[in-house]
């Protein structure tokens, strides 16, 4: 392969790798590496403090400061593009003529510069962002952040266009790529990049249900809450929920429940062991985007996992997932599955479809692959 160098602009700090779209840059960036790549990374730090752990895999690891103020809510541009517009980035990506992968529309703000006009980018595309902002203000409660959110999703869809200007795309999801081809024909699909290399699941049987991720982000707030009112309160099968930042509607409600237990903050560590000893892996969601990588650490890591159609719709993963609509399916599916093996046979099926379809080595083959072409 001859992609030798290659600028990545993360919209954050991608370690640690704790949350879905750093998990992602990260893991990208583990396995370009070990594929020979000399990565400059720039990351925007706002909440996040330097991370050494990046250095050993990068050429060269430069921050920059994320301007975040109020006149940016009122600008033209989305809040999450005008915000990353630093002019010492721009001066670093003309250095060199080496490809530029912009992690998510976030950081695509100098695509249309005229610096840049002869610079082979690529965008990878972490969601259909107005339609994901569109539906965290519909499971949002507080007008103002109802507020901001639709704006920002109005914007974002207007400028959804710039994205023609991208020599390529690399959409998360098979659903996001169909989608983003009508805006840019060079889209492809690269599947996430995610923290398991191998599928591993632990013989024997677990004795609770898993529902994990961060718990401040309203999706997961409200996934929590359904499984919580319409599933566990009517079964004592034992529930634990783990994350970081709870919302204290969702600390009280698990705490009138005996039989669950919510873990707050939790380590990686302890995330990993969680998730293996657990006997199924509940995991609704109201928000049918991307694809979540919670789904794909359980699947590579975890037993059983029961889902609802929303969480899989578009992935190529309903052969591995049970599924259940309404909380009685849900009911009926965490008793049926609470004292079940997990098969060899089941197993086998795991490793066919996610080592052909959700390889990280795989996908950052694809990703040279794509970014060669330009060359």
């Amino acid at each position: 392969m001859n992609l030798s160098k290659l600028h990545i602009v993360s919209f954050d700090i991608p370690f640690p790798a704790d949350y879905g779209g750093v998990m992602d840059v990260y893991h990208k960036i583990r396995h370009l590496h070990a594929l020979g790549v000399k990565i400059h990374l720039h990351c925007f730090q706002y909440h996040r403090k330097p991370a050494h752990e990046l250095n050993p895999l990068c050429e060269e690891v430069t921050y920059y400061p994320r301007e975040r103020s109020i006149k940016y809510i009122f600008s033209n541009e989305p809040f999450i593009v005008a915000t990353r517009k630093n002019k010492d980035l721009l001066n670093s990506l003309i250095k060199d003529d080496a490809p530029i992968l912009f992690e998510g529309i976030h950081t695509s703000g100098f695509l249309t510069h005229e610096l840049l006009r002869e610079k082979q980018c690529v965008v990878r595309t972490h969601n259909i962002e107005h339609e994901y902002y569109e539906q965290l203000a519909e499971a949002e409660s507080n007008p103002f952040s109802r507020w901001y959110l639709r704006r920002e999703a109005f914007k974002l869809r207007r400028y959804e266009p710039v994205l023609q200007q991208a020599y390529a795309l690399a959409a998360i999801s098979p659903k996001d790529a169909l989608y983003y081809q009508t805006i840019n024909q060079h889209t492809v699909f690269i599947p996430p990049f995610h923290p398991e290399d191998v599928v591993e699941v632990k013989p024997g049987i677990g004795n609770y249900a898993l529902y994990h991720g961060n718990l401040q982000i309203a999706e997961n707030h409200l996934a929590a809450i359904y499984l919580l009112k319409h599933v566990f309160s009517k079964i004592n099968y034992p529930l634990i929920i783990a994350g970081k930042n709870p919302r204290q509607e969702l600390i009280r409600m698990a705490g009138s429940l005996a039989h669950v237990k919510l873990i707050t903050p939790v380590s990686n560590d302890e995330m990993k062991k969680i998730i293996r000893e657990a006997q199924i892996h509940v995991l609704p969601t109201f928000q049918a985007t991307g694809i979540k990588l919670k789904l794909l650490h359980a699947l590579y890591t975890g037993r059983h996992c029961l889902v609802n159609p929303k969480m899989i719709q578009g992935t190529g993963l309903d052969l591995l997932c049970h599924q259940a609509e309404t909380a009685d399916e849900w009911i009926t599916w965490i008793e049926k599955l609470s004292q079940r093996t997990f098969s060899e046979t089941e197993l086998e099926k795991r490793k066919a479809i996610l080592e052909d379809n959700y390889s990280n080595q795989k996908a950052a083959i694809r990703l040279m692959q794509l970014l060669e072409k330009g060359q």
